[in-house]
């Protein structure tokens, strides 16, 4: 089995942009995160994402490109990026959640490296996902 890489970043929604959008990028997402073989969990508070993602390194790359291109998002920053033996995410290919504590999101977004992966891991078992 070869490595899984794993990119967590963090993002705001332009402000340009409706909250109704965020539907269409899960939506988008899910189809795209399929045939790349990606999976992963996006969080958004209202303000700010965070997503999870993993796969292959090139597709992980890859989608992470696309994603710093979007328009929709802004401040785009990797916060984690690392490899491991298997996949977190066997249930889906992109679960969603919304995050009812605003600070929760603000949280990862000041942090980094395993700290920032810890933080977000912990959260998740809180999270209502839909996927």
């Amino acid at each position: 089995m070869s490595a899984v890489h794993e990119i967590l970043y963090c993002s705001v929604l332009a402000p340009d942009q409706p909250i109704g959008i965020v539907g269409r990028i899960v939506s988008q997402a899910r189809a795209r995160n399929a045939q790349h073989r990606i999976t992963g969990l996006l969080v958004f508070d209202g303000l700010r994402f965070c997503q999870h993602v993993e796969g292959s390194h090139d597709d992980v790359v890859a989608l992470m490109r696309r994603i710093e291109q979007d328009s929709r998002h802004q401040a785009v920053r990797v916060v984690y990026q690392g490899t491991r033996s298997e996949r977190r995410y066997q249930r889906f290919d992109l679960g969603y959640a919304q995050s009812e504590e605003p600070d929760d999101m603000a949280g990862i977004h000041e942090l980094e490296g395993r700290a920032a992966l810890e933080r977000f891991l912990l959260l998740r078992t809180g999270f209502d996902v839909n996927g």
